[in-house]
């Protein structure tokens, strides 16, 4: 059985690796965003009520299921935190992980985060709230938060820099999994 959570900084890759670590596995793979913000166009402006997010966990989260988690919930998440088996923490330079950010934005809104674009001024924001991440405090979804929640766990933790092609990160976490057995 594998119950796998994957967090890190914005543009550090969760996603990406949850998704092909669910693929290998077999196993469906939950991201964080798709509970915590309602469908909108723009995205990522409305959040999902909490119990409705609750809700959402339980349903596509089981405890006695298998998935991969991706994203960072460690403030409204902490029904699921005695199902993990393993805990995967992901690190990336900021610039790489900056330069990353700016690639995904242009290609998934293109002309909406341009000057004058309805999505512009949301991006900005955006992107200075994700570059912060390395040196903000509790505040902000922040390594310090992170951190401070990693070091509560009763779980494996496995730290992974992302800037490792895919499949080498994807190898790292089913090598971990196959020795906690």
């Amino acid at each position: 059985m594998a119950r796998v959570h994957i967090l890190g900084a914005s543009g550090s890759g969760t996603t990406t690796l949850g998704a092909a670590l669910a693929d290998h596995l077999r196993h469906p793979h939950i991201d964080a965003d798709t509970l915590f913000w309602l469908p909108t166009d723009p995205p990522f402006t409305t959040k999902r009520p909490k119990d409705e997010r609750q809700a959402m966990l339980h349903r596509l989260l089981p405890a006695s299921g298998q998935w991969v988690f991706s994203g960072s919930a460690p403030e409204w998440a902490t029904a699921l935190e005695p199902f993990y088996d393993l805990v995967v923490f992901l690190r990336l330079d900021r610039a790489v992980r900056m330069e990353r950010l700016r690639r995904r934005q242009v290609v998934q809104y293109r002309g909406r985060i341009e000057a004058g674009g309805d999505m512009a001024a949301a991006n900005v924001e955006f992107m200075k709230w994700a570059e912060a991440y390395d040196v903000a405090g509790p505040e902000l979804r922040s390594l310090f938060v992170h951190e401070t929640w990693l070091a509560t766990l009763k779980v494996p933790v496995l730290r992974l820099d992302s800037a490792a092609p895919l499949k080498e990160l994807v190898f790292a976490v089913l090598s971990r999994l196959d020795h906690r057995q």
